[in-house]
């Protein structure tokens, strides 16, 4: 047990006229009550820290939120309370708040909506061919060759060898990781502005460190394969990355939201700092946080990040051959279906499973279980629970002689970031020999429900079958399975197929889509995922300091150590094909905004025999198709002159050109600082003083100038003389 010092009411929320305008889900207000309850003699289990978003940092237990808030928010007075307050994007903050402050501590000015932070868990030769990312390489009728110099690749994983010569130039001489942030660590300096984890920077510290550190994946290596497969140099192997000059950061984050936003932050702040793009890989996602249709926290998080020019890749899931969702248009009438489980022996960690469901504005549904024998008669089965009615945490069991089926319920009647009613169902039944069944009944309207296994430190992420089981049941199907958070709206959301390759006969192989990556639509009919990248057998490199089980492809020696190269499949595996892509074309093109580099990713893309024709809106399995850097990086090219106007701003700059002093115009309030880019896309910052900028010491050009407004990097052009 360890001991926090916490009274039995510490978490329970505390609705006074303060924050009874502050929006929780249901669900959340239940996991409170729920994380109270477990909270025994002021002491919490280690299984119940894995559960909940709750860690130990500095010596002292926190538990992690994401909150939407407005001016009356006050930063400073919740850092002088020990509360971890992440810089808000926008109008979206991570909050981490001490187990041991008083119930009163929940009484926050200025939060809008807040939301306990979920639990999050994972998702070359031939793949730089058929994404033709060699010819980018050699620079084929282009004007240089691209690899990704002066872009930085940020990666938020697990599983980092900060040692491992991929991550080293082509020279093997200096590493090009320029920082890591291992969350996990308690012995080090943190980050400034974090106050948790140990920040690495430089060469040294990085070597000293070795790798990050064991956490809830043990030493994995997920992280450093996937980074790898977007920037690695090989090491003197055929399996270099795609982008393969580009620099790094690598965030080993705990495993819930509120970490993770804090890792963009930190991302975004050290790519500003040193005037580079940013692209993001995120190869890891849910399906039981957030809402599915981009309307979540972490989603409008996504979206402000964007505005500012980061861009972000995430793999669409691996659940493609499950048919774990099912759809029902209900009429007054009823749905049944066999939830399976996933085998007890296989994990020792496994719990049950997860039935997430979601219906429509202004509806609502009721759902419970059945217990069936092989015969499939019914030996005992639970009462409805109404989205409308449900409004308490609902914890309870069913007997069937001396075996005991376990449930749990959480519903809200309207989602405060969507108004919509939901679900999840939790069951666990560890005799096999009974067959238990989702019921769900409803009036009218739309209901979606997702089977995903939950383990006992609420992660897990991979479906399982609803199935048919006999008269009056339907079985699932395999659509709408993108998880959270590639379901947002300013994500390149990557399905997975197999590279495409001639054998020596000179036949072609491969090329079918990989029958693991997940499906879509969206469940709100937007069209997901966004386009398809190599994911089968995707060689790269492996942590040497992992404890995972893999088949060596190739091993290399450096600074005295033999470092691996193994092969993986995944929707994990094709995300970073893109993110590196993406950084060819910020290379190619540095004024891109977010916005265009997804679009010229789709535009451009390939159609073959395995794709068929796709038409205009995307396909649910391919998105616009194959990705294609070859034409990215061209089409990319094809913008790289500095445009006259960017946005339609509210300001301007004169005189224009200019010589000595740049003024601005109808600006309100105008930041202390500004940045520059020039025209072979360096950017650097300026100070901004008596509303002008002192710009004498510049060479003539053309310039890009950028402010920071409303949340936006807003650009204006101008035209340097002497």
């Amino acid at each position: 047990m360890l001991r926090v010092g916490l009274f039995f009411a510490v978490l329970m929320f505390y609705f006074g006229s303060t924050v009874a305008q502050t929006r929780v889900s249901r669900a959340d207000r239940i996991a409170l009550d729920r994380l109270q309850e477990d909270i025994k003699d002021g002491c919490l289990d280690s299984l119940s820290i894995e559960k909940y978003p709750v860690h130990s940092i500095r010596d002292r237990y926190y538990l992690s939120f994401l909150a939407k808030i407005n001016h009356n928010f006050d930063k400073p007075s919740l850092e002088q309370r020990n509360f971890i307050v992440g810089n808000p994007v926008r109008d979206i903050v991570s909050i981490k708040i001490p187990l041991t402050d008083r119930r009163e501590a929940f009484d926050i000015h200025g939060i809008e909506v807040l939301a306990m932070a979920d639990k999050i868990s994972h998702q070359l030769d031939k793949t730089l061919k058929d994404t033709r990312t060699d010819s980018v390489h050699l620079g084929i009728d282009l004007p240089q060759g691209y690899s990704g110099k002066n872009v930085y690749i940020g990666v938020t994983d697990w599983g980092f060898d900060y040692t491992h010569p991929v991550f080293y130039d082509t020279a093997m001489q200096q590493t090009r990781i320029v920082a890591a942030w291992d969350q996990y660590k308690t012995v080090g300096n943190a980050p400034a502005g974090f106050n948790y984890g140990v920040e690495y920077v430089g060469a040294n510290a990085l070597l000293n460190a070795g790798s990050d550190t064991s956490n809830i994946y043990s030493y994995s290596t997920h992280g450093t394969h996937v980074a790898s497969i977007a920037g690695g140099t090989g090491a003197g192997t055929p399996y270099r990355g795609m982008a393969y000059e580009a620099q790094f950061l690598f965030v080993t984050f705990l495993v819930d939201e509120s970490a993770v936003l804090d890792a963009w932050e930190w991302m975004y702040q050290k790519a500003t700092a040193a005037g580079k793009r940013l692209v993001i890989n995120m190869s890891w996602g849910l399906y039981h946080f957030g809402t599915l249709d981009g309307n979540s926290l972490l989603s409008q998080a996504i979206t402000a990040y964007t505005d500012l020019g980061v861009v972000f890749v995430n793999s669409a899931g691996n659940n493609g051959n499950v048919n774990f969702h099912l759809k029902k248009n209900f009429n007054n009438d009823v749905l049944q279906s066999r939830i399976e489980f996933y085998s007890y022996a296989a994990n020792p960690n496994m719990w049950g499973q997860s039935i997430h469901a979601w219906g429509e504005v202004g509806q609502s549904f009721s759902n419970g279980i059945v217990v069936k024998n092989a015969s499939n008669s019914t030996l005992i089965e639970s009462p409805y629970y109404s989205t409308n009615t449900t409004n308490t945490y609902i914890d309870t069991f069913l007997t069937v002689g001396v075996d005991t089926v376990f449930y749990n319920i959480a519903a809200d009647s309207a989602h405060p970031l969507n108004q919509k009613p939901q679900m999840r169902l939790r069951v666990k039944c560890t005799n096999t020999a009974y067959k238990i069944l989702l019921k769900s009944t409803a009036d009218t309207g739309t209901v979606h429900y997702w089977n995903v296994t939950e383990l006992t430190n609420d992660v897990g992420n991979w479906g399982m079958p609803f199935s048919y089981a006999g008269s009056g049941t339907v079985g699932g199907d395999d659509d709408h399975g993108i998880s959270e958070p590639s379901c947002s709206d300013n994500v390149i959301s990557v399905a997975a197929y197999a590279p495409s390759y001639a054998t020596a006969g000179g036949s072609i192989v491969g090329g079918g889509l990989a029958n693991f990556s997940s499906h879509g639509p969206r469940y709100d009919g937007i069209m997901k995922p966004d386009i398809s990248a190599p994911g089968v057998s995707i060689c790269s490199a492996i942590s040497s300091f992992t404890d995972v089980a893999y088949t060596t492809v190739t091993s290399v020696n450096f600074n005295n150590k033999t470092y691996d190269f193994a092969k993986f499949s995944g929707t994990s595996m094709s995300g970073p094909v893109v993110a590196g892509i993406c950084a060819l074309m910020l290379e190619a093109n540095p004024w891109l905004t977010a916005y265009q580099v997804k679009q010229i990713i789709q535009e451009t893309a390939r159609q073959d025999n395995f794709t068929g024709v796709i038409p205009a809106q995307g396909s649910p399995l391919w998105g616009k198709g194959k990705i294609n850097a070859y034409a990215a990086v061209k089409a990319s090219l094809n913008l790289v002159q500095i445009p006259e106007k960017t946005l339609n701003n509210a300001w301007t700059v004169y005189p224009n050109p200019v010589t000595e002093s740049l003024h601005f115009t109808l600006v309100d309030e105008l930041p202390s600082k500004c940045w520059l880019i020039d025209e072979c896309g360096e950017r650097f910052e300026l100070n901004i003083q008596n509303e002008s900028v002192n710009v004498k010491h510049l060479a003539s050009g053309k310039y890009i100038i950028q402010l920071l407004l409303e949340g936006k990097m807003q650009s204006e052009s101008f035209v340097k003389i002497n």
